[in-house]
């Protein structure tokens, strides 16, 4: 059985990717290159439900900005390893499709936010048919929310 392809969205800003994250039916996965030399005694990092702070100690932070959609902090972790932050975010509503990481940056075109959709489902459908190699499957029209689509998930 073949994984489900996610891929990486960049967020770029001055022509700098700042950066990258994808998803899944559960998590917000978001990829950060600190500066070279910063280990994780460094690092301020708060993960609130709806909040942010990515920085380094004594310095004002990196990012400071609210979540496109609810997180469950409990569950959301952060790491630094091979010179990659990787924080991640377990989401508050499974399921739900983040049209962007945090708000007020550039929300995805309706092509990405299509590809999003369609990567969810089939995630989904992978769950809840194992067994069943969904890695391959195409849609055709429109691709259902995989939040709702049929009574929608049996969990939050």
């Amino acid at each position: 059985m073949d994984k489900i392809e996610v891929k990486r969205i960049p967020f770029v800003h001055n022509g700098q990717v700042i950066y990258e994250w994808e998803q899944t039916l559960e998590e917000i996965h978001c990829y950060i290159k600190p500066p070279e030399g910063i280990t994780a005694r460094h690092l301020d990092i708060t993960i609130a439900s709806r909040h942010l702070r990515v920085g380094i100690k004594g310095n004002p932070p990196f990012i400071d900005d609210d979540f496109c959609e609810l997180v469950n902090s409990e569950d959301s972790l952060w790491t630094l390893e091979d010179g990659v932050l990787h924080l991640s975010l377990a989401k508050g509503s499974k399921g739900v499709t983040w049209a962007s990481m945090l708000k007020g940056q550039q929300a995805l075109d309706p092509y990405s936010q299509s590809e999003v959709q369609k990567s969810l489902m089939l995630e989904r459908f992978q769950a809840e048919n194992p067994g069943f190699d969904f890695s391959g499957a195409e849609f055709n029209g429109q691709v259902p929310d995989p939040k709702t689509f049929m009574d929608g998930l049996k969990y939050k």
